[in-house]
């Protein structure tokens, strides 16, 4: 399965809705969706390197754009419409857990990490930071920061490696996932210690 979907976000790239897919899903990722837009950002760059600044860029605003309708559902329609959405993905006990233990440090300290990671994940982050009121211009310099560095980080990397970074990707999918996954856990449970 993770082949094809890894196949089928490759032959995504070359199509001309390509950076519309992208614009549309890193922002709904940042305040209701579940899957990254890294899913379909990477295929795309490692597809075409000489797009991946681009691709970087229009992630990195969509993201943002996204980030700041989740804040704005948090801060203004969490009973409405944000507390179904976390109940929809069974994250409304990490939400009141997060929101509990949140001062304006470690909303920002989980702004960062899960801008670069995904731990605590952004929908979660963006909408607790509304319902406790995190200044938005703070939030959005910290969203900018840690999103346009994750994708300008790896828009560097596949300019510079592209190739060989595709034929390690394609000969190693399962083991890069698998690792990526313990990782991500390690983060999450580090920041969650530390909240």
């Amino acid at each position: 399965m993770l082949r094809q979907l890894y196949d089928w976000t490759l032959s995504l790239a070359a199509r001309k809705s390509a950076e519309w897919w992208l614009a549309i899903i890193a922002f709904i990722e940042s305040s209701i969706f579940l899957v990254p837009a890294d899913v379909l950002y990477l295929p795309m760059a490692l597809s075409r390197p000489d797009r991946a600044y681009r691709y970087a860029l229009v992630a990195t605003v969509a993201s943002v754009l996204g980030g700041i309708a989740g804040w704005y559902l948090g801060h203004y329609a969490f009973e409405a419409v944000a507390r179904p959405v976390l109940e929809f993905y069974g994250k409304f006990d990490e939400f009141e857990a997060l929101k509990v233990a949140s001062g304006t440090g470690i909303i920002l300290l989980m702004l960062v990490t899960s801008g670069l990671a995904h731990l605590p994940p952004i929908k979660v982050v963006t909408i607790l930071a509304g319902v406790v009121g995190f200044p938005l211009g703070w939030f959005i310099v910290s969203a900018i920061v840690a999103r346009g560095a994750r994708f300008l980080f790896l828009a560097w990397l596949l300019r510079t490696y592209g190739d060989p970074i595709r034929h390690f990707i394609e000969k190693r999918l399962g083991l890069l996932a698998g690792i990526a996954a313990a990782a991500l856990i390690l983060l999450y449970l580090l920041v969650k210690y530390l909240a």
